[in-house]
This record gives C-alpha cells, sequence and structure tokens, in this order.
C-alpha cells in the first residue's frame, strides 16, 4: 500500500512538472513574439538614439506631420538643395487647394536603410525578396537625399497629377508615395521602374 502511494505522489508531482513546464514554454514563446513583433515595427523611434540603439533622428527618422520646411531635422535639411526647393513649393501649391502634405522620410542614414532592409528581410524571409520592396544603402535614393516619401494619400494623388509642374515625378510603380525630381519644372515625368 505504502508503493501504491508513493507511485500516485511521483505521478502527481509529474504532471505538476509537466504542466510547469508548458507554462515556462508559453511565457517564453509569448516574450519571444511580443519581442519579434516590436521588431517588425516600420517606424523607429524619433527619440535621439545612441550609435547602439535604433535610429533616431540624426539617422533621418521623421515624426508624424512633418512639413518640407521643418529643416532643423537632418531628414529634411540633408535633402538634396533642389529636390527640398521643389518639394516646398509643392507643399505651398497643396496647401492652397486645401491638402495637408506631410513628408515621411527623407534623406536617411546608411544605417538606418540598413534596418529596414534587415526589416524587410525578416519580413520577406529571404534577402532576394525584400530588395523588391527596399534598397540596399548603396542603391537607396534616400540616402543621397535625392528621394522623399510623402503622405497622406491624397497628396500623393495631388504630387502625381501636378507634381511635374516642380519637376517632382514618382518613379518606383510600387510605391505611390515616393518622389524624385526626375524632369525639369513643367516637363514630363519619365516612366516609372
Amino acid at each position: 500500500m505504502r508503493t501504491d502511494n508513493l507511485i500516485e505522489r511521483e505521478r502527481r508531482m509529474t504532471a505538476l512538472c509537466g504542466l510547469a513546464i508548458v507554462a515556462a514554454v508559453t511565457s517564453f514563446a509569448v516574450a519571444a513574439c511580443t519581442s519579434v513583433a516590436a521588431q517588425d515595427d516600420p517606424a523607429p523611434s524619433t527619440a535621439d538614439q545612441p550609435a547602439g540603439g535604433p535610429p533616431g533622428v540624426q539617422d533621418g527618422v521623421l515624426p508624424e506631420k512633418t512639413s518640407a520646411f521643418d529643416t532643423a531635422r537632418p531628414g529634411i535639411a540633408k535633402l538634396d538643395p533642389a529636390l527640398l526647393k521643389a518639394v516646398q513649393q509643392a507643399e505651398t501649391a497643396m496647401k492652397k487647394d486645401g491638402i495637408t502634405m506631410q513628408v515621411t522620410t527623407g534623406w536617411r542614414s546608411k544605417r538606418y536603410q540598413q534596418e529596414l532592409l534587415d526589416k524587410a528581410i525578416f519580413k520577406y524571409g529571404s534577402r532576394k525578396k525584400a530588395l523588391e520592396f527596399v534598397s540596399t544603402p548603396d542603391d537607396s535614393h534616400h540616402v543621397t537625399g535625392h528621394a522623399v516619401d510623402i503622405g497622406p494619400t491624397d497628396a500623393d494623388d495631388w504630387i502625381i497629377r501636378k507634381g511635374a509642374r516642380f519637376g517632382l515625378c514618382q518613379t518606383l510603380s510600387n510605391e505611390m508615395w515616393h518622389f524624385e525630381l526626375a524632369t525639369t519644372p513643367g516637363g514630363e515625368c519619365p516612366p516609372m521602374s
């Protein structure tokens, strides 16, 4: 009888240990998924971050509602001067039409561009697939200050229709928000890539 009690006790302890292991694994999995989801956040912190942290203001990260006239921000100030002038002219003209524009991203550091590429590789599962959506730091026109992303959608539509007056053209067919100086003011935009 004593042996039966010991066997029953061991069974209960084994069951309790098994439940504890399942609980520990579940907690670890939830923490890991939360960590991965946080890494997949498309907008890095806008705070000024140390070199080892996520990209910040010094890397070109822009907060919401950034105007092309916010030249104290590196993401605006480091744009090619001709592009900056054209975007400012477009923003002023757009405002007269009742549309509020924001620059969602302008100049980016190589570090910021690399983070965007790394996130795309994680998201799409391969570098080859990620490169369909995000350029390398060596190929990105944002890194050279020759590209801006504009929002919201009504502002994108306005620039697609009227931006050539300022030399602004949508240059990537899969990004209606991406604009570059691709023609002379009043010229025609070239075909998109």
